[in-house]
């Protein structure tokens, strides 16, 4: 941390004690990542949250926007700066052999038990920000204004929306500024963000395709939707490869077909699910109307009985970070951990978010950031420089892979310490 000489700066106020905290910290997040809860089911999770909050003095609302919990702190005349952290798991089935890996299953929307997994860091989001609301409380010499804590519910499907549908503009105080971090699978100490655009635009959705179910050994008298799903889940891969240009930047990806129940059943229907990821409108159109076509274009062909159904499931705007909030956030940033681990990314994030929804409603600036978890050791012989360039090796579990999981030190002594020195610009201004 970079101090002038006789000085302490505010973030060395604000995270006085930090270190004799970490110990509960860590024990806190071994606990969330081996209870992992489905999206808007979060039940258990948002009562730890609420229990903390509450022993910490925060004023607490649970239920917000289905199981969202949202703490306000009030320290006198200031500015008000909302922090975030999601907190909801996924349905994978975890791989990593940890002592505290998640062994739960849950019951999807569909009705389906799937396991249940922290397999993109929410645990460790929930796990810093209770951090920093600790470390707020304990320290409130040290600052001035109001912060407004979100634990939001199911992130990339509607939490954020959810939660301003429930009120949330008229129930709490409204933020100056929304700040906001997610951990990534790049060595622990990095922090890197951008202005603009940080994180790409997200559609999602669903594929019904009819075909005329029939015995598997009379495909004549059938019109098979499990052929037509592969013919595509195929044609599908030339969307980017063949519509979208060299220098523009598009995600095209089958993440599930369900058909069928027997071998020897050829079944009605067949169902794929997709989500589409892009950063600009124009290529966001040309895309969808590019699925859309294919989609229809191959159901005629396959004598499809009836028209395919193309449902959206939800959609996310690129998530844009204000340039002048987020000059303020890097240079709080880099002087806390050093020119040499804080970073401007040269381009977005391929992966979506639905946080800027909260600066948006609020007409505010936003601010989001990403920051290292994993083993520093994985990395030996690359620099920082080489991973923006290159990407991540094979051999490093990436978000939502069954082995995913950030080391918890000092990746929570980081992410706490990273939304203090944040909002501190804010909250510790004259």
């Amino acid at each position: 941390m970079t101090t002038t000489a006789g000085t302490e700066s505010p973030v060395s106020v604000l995270t006085t004690g930090l270190d004799t905290r970490v110990a509960a910290l860590r024990a806190l997040y071994e606990d969330l990542h081996a209870h992992p809860e489905l999206s808007f089911q979060e039940v258990r999770t948002a009562g730890v949250i609420a229990a903390h909050l509450r022993t910490q003095g925060w004023t607490v609302s649970e239920g917000v926007g289905g199981t969202g919990v949202v703490g306000v702190l009030d320290n006198g005349a200031g500015p008000v700066v909302l922090l975030r952290a999601d907190m909801d798991g996924l349905p994978v089935r975890e791989e990593t052999g940890l002592p505290y890996a998640s062994v739960r299953t849950g019951i999807d929307a569909e009705g389906t038990v799937v396991p249940v997994m922290h397999a993109c860091g929410h645990d460790m989001h929930v796990t810093c920000l209770l951090g920093a609301t600790a470390q707020l409380a304990a320290h409130r010499e040290g600052w001035h204004g109001t912060v407004v804590a979100v634990f939001q519910p199911a992130e990339e499907v509607g939490g954020a929306p959810a939660m301003i549908a429930d009120g949330f503009l008229e129930r709490f105080p409204r933020a100056q500024v929304c700040l906001g971090q997610h951990v990534q699978p790049a060595p622990v100490g990095f922090v890197g963000t951008r202005p603009g655009a940080v994180m790409v635009a997200a559609d999602n959705l669903r594929i019904l395709l009819h075909g005329r179910g029939g015995h598997g050994s009379a495909p004549e008298l059938t019109v098979d939707p499990i052929v037509l799903a592969a013919a595509v889940v195929l044609r599908l891969q030339t969307v980017v490869s063949r519509e979208v240009g060299a220098s523009e930047r598009a995600v095209v990806t089958v993440g599930s077909i369900h058909a069928g129940t027997k071998e020897n059943i050829i079944p009605d229907t067949a169902e794929l699910r997709i989500t589409i990821r892009t950063e600009t409108p124009a290529v966001r159109a040309r895309v969808l109307a590019a699925v859309e076509r294919i989609v229809r274009a191959e159901s005629a062909a396959s004598g499809a009985v009836e028209e395919p159904e193309i449902t959206v499931i939800n959609t996310f705007p690129v998530t844009v970070n204000d340039p002048d909030a987020t000059a303020t956030v890097l240079g709080a940033l880099t002087e806390t951990f050093g020119d040499q681990r804080v970073f401007t990314l040269p381009q977005p994030f391929n992966g979506s978010e639905d946080f800027s929804t909260f600066g948006t409603a609020l007409e505010v600036p936003s601010v989001f950031w990403h920051f290292g978890g994993a083993d520093p050791a994985a990395f030996a012989g690359l620099d920082i420089a080489d991973l923006l360039a290159d990407g991540l090796p094979d051999t490093i579990p990436v978000n939502h892979s069954p082995r995913y999981a950030p080391v918890p030190e000092p990746t929570i002594q980081i992410g706490v310490t990273a939304l203090l020195a944040a909002a501190s610009p804010w909250l510790c201004g004259a």
